[in-house]
C-alpha cells in the first residue's frame, strides 16, 4: 500500500513548477489546488490521530470523524482568500472551488492505488463520485461565502452555517456509501444527480440573461 505522501509530492510537484511557468493572473488558480491536496494530505494525519485516540473504527473514523476533519480543513483556505484578498464576486466562487477540486483529486487518486482493485468498475464509480461530492460541498462554500462577505455581521453566520451544511452532507454521503445495495446506490447517485441539476439549472439562467449589446 503506497503512502499518500508519495501521491500528494507526485500530483504536487508539476503543480508547484507549473507556478513558476505561468502569468501571474493563472497562478493563483494553481495554488488554491495545491492547497486543496494539502488540505487533504492533512485531514487524513488528523483523522487519524482523533480516531486512534477515540479508539474509532476505520468504519466509525468514515463515518464520525471525516466529515468534520475534512470540511473543516477545506474550508480554512476558502476564508482565508476572502480575508485577504476579497475578491470580486465574479470570480471569487470559481476560484475558491479550486481547493475542492485539488482535495478531491488527490483523495480519489490516494483511494484507487491504495485499494485492492477487485471491481474496477465499483472503484471507479465511487472514485467519481466522491469527487463530485467533494466539489459540491466547495461550490455551497463559495457561492454563500461570496454573497455574505460584505457584511461583517453575517462572515461568521455563513461561515458557520455553510459549515454546517457541509459536514452533514458529507455525512449522509459516507452513511450512504458504507451500506450495501440500494442504499449504497443512493449515495453514489445522489451528489452526480444534484450536480446535474445544478449544471442545467446555471445552463438555463445563463440563456435566459440577454445578450450584451442587445
Amino acid at each position: 500500500m503506497r503512502c499518500i505522501e508519495n501521491v500528494f509530492l507526485c500530483l504536487a510537484a508539476p503543480l508547484l513548477m507549473a507556478v513558476f511557468c505561468v502569468r501571474a493572473y493563472q497562478r493563483r488558480t494553481f495554488l488554491f489546488v495545491l492547497s486543496g491536496m494539502a488540505a487533504c494530505l492533512c485531514s487524513s494525519y488528523i483523522s487519524t490521530f482523533f480516531a486512534r485516540i477515540l479508539g474509532a473504527s476505520p468504519l466509525e473514523a468514515s463515518l464520525e470523524i471525516s466529515p468534520v476533519i475534512e470540511e473543516i480543513l477545506k474550508l480554512l483556505p476558502v476564508v482565508f482568500y476572502f480575508m485577504v484578498y476579497e475578491p470580486k464576486k465574479k470570480k471569487a466562487a470559481g476560484e475558491a472551488l479550486m481547493v475542492a477540486v485539488g482535495f478531491a483529486t488527490l483523495e480519489n487518486t490516494n483511494y484507487l492505488i491504495s485499494s485492492d482493485i477487485g471491481d474496477t468498475l465499483h472503484l471507479m464509480i465511487r472514485g467519481f463520485s466522491t469527487g463530485v461530492m467533494h466539489v459540491i460541498c466547495g461550490a455551497i462554500v463559495a457561492t454563500v461565502l461570496q454573497g455574505m462577505w460584505n457584511s461583517l455581521y453575517f462572515r461568521v453566520i455563513a461561515t458557520l452555517g455553510v459549515l454546517c451544511v457541509t459536514i452533514t452532507f458529507h455525512g449522509i454521503y459516507n452513511i450512504l456509501v458504507n451500506q450495501q445495495g440500494i442504499a449504497a446506490d443512493i449515495g453514489y447517485a445522489l451528489p452526480v444527480l444534484i450536480g446535474m441539476g445544478t449544471i442545467l439549472v446555471r445552463r438555463k439562467q445563463h440563456s435566459s440573461e440577454p445578450e450584451e449589446g442587445m
